[in-house]
């Protein structure tokens, strides 16, 4: 089974694109006593080498990002509220009057909401553009603000983490849970020699996935991830995209990749024989960072394994732990496939 304290860890922690550190110091701490070699780049991207069982003559990589979603501060306002803008997507809906801690000193704060009563007949049942919106720290001015908050400080979603007869509820689930399952797979033994990434800024760009796999130069990659599931009352047949409680999800194609087809079969195959669950997204969208690692140097042959989230890019992502092992059962078969098929 995971170590689903430790996911409490990586979740509970802030690291907005850009300002990763806290999840990185967390993963180094797991990884170090396991790992043959390892490298921070300039960007923050952690790549690892493990040895295993036996050499391959191609060079895997397993990825993973290590940041999430949150807002940046772009102005401290005379009545000592923030002005900010978000990082990655956020609906609009999911910050509204929502708890954030800011800065390094995690201060706490929440995102202004004009009380109902107050709101013009045009207004109510709308949400205002973030950009309109502010943080209410408790400052009385401009001046008492400044002592604790400078622009360009992060803030994240201040939510707590639970988990309840097997489904958690936390921020940052995206792409937590995908660092937990490769942490769990380098602190076993590994069939093959395989390298671990664990990558900054995906969620403004896939940015780390792009410098790092031009460093790496991996023949093949499988990227572990959250998607986003859709299966919910407003949504019907392909738009429900995925299933919570439906196993791992095994993409053949999103917003910015076309997996490969005979890991595509792998991975399905795979879960078959390890007798979990998996399924595929009924439509495309989304991305991740198999958009850069893919197109990197002479091409890299990738595929996508997820564990359904519903929520996702909000202050409570959902999922199963029953997905997140079949995951890490699929992600774990499927590495040896392609590397027995070198």
């Amino acid at each position: 089974m995971l170590n689903y304290n430790l996911l409490k860890e990586l979740c509970l922690a802030d690291s907005v694109s850009g300002d990763e550190k806290e999840v990185q110091d967390i993963i180094l701490r797991e990884i170090s006593p396991y790992i043959s070699t390892f490298k921070i780049d300039n960007m923050g991207n952690i790549i690892a080498f493990k040895n295993g069982k036996k050499p391959s003559n191609k060079k895997l990589l397993l990825s993973a990002h290590i940041d999430e979603v949150g807002f940046i501060v772009t102005d401290i306002l005379d009545n000592g509220n923030l002005k900010f803008t978000s990082i990655g997507g956020i609906n609009k809906s999911a910050a509204f009057a929502k708890q954030v801690k800011v800065g390094k000193n995690k201060l706490f704060g929440v995102v202004d909401a004009q009380p109902v009563h107050t709101l013009k007949p045009d207004e109510k049942g709308k949400n205002p553009p973030i950009e309109s919106l502010q943080i209410d720290i408790g400052a009385k001015n401009k001046e008492e603000a400044q002592k604790y908050v400078s622009l360009g400080d992060s803030i994240v979603f201040d939510s707590p983490y639970e988990n309840k007869d097997g489904r958690i509820i936390s921020k940052a689930l995206d792409d937590r849970i995908g660092c937990l399952i490769l942490i769990e797979m380098i602190k076993q033994p590994l069939p093959y020699d395989m390298c671990f990434g664990f990558f900054v800024q995906e969620e403004i760009g896939l940015r780390g996935a792009k410098t790092a796999s031009y460093s790496i130069a991996p023949d093949s990659a499988i990227v572990v991830e959250a998607t986003t599931a859709a299966d919910l009352p407003f949504s019907d047949n392909e738009k429900r995209v995925c299933l919570v409680g439906g196993g791992a999800v095994v993409s053949f194609m999103d917003r910015s990749t076309i997996y490969d087809k005979e890991y595509y079969r792998f991975a399905m195959q795979a879960a078959q024989e390890n007798g979990v669950k998996a399924q595929t997204k009924t439509m495309i969208a989304g991305g991740n960072d198999a958009g850069a690692i893919h197109c990197s140097r002479n091409g890299v042959r990738t595929i996508a394994v997820s564990v359904p989230c519903r929520y996702l890019h909000s202050s409570s992502s959902l999922i199963y732990t029953d997905d997140a092992e079949a995951v890490y059962t699929v992600v774990n078969a499927t590495a040896e496939k392609i590397l027995q098929n070198d």
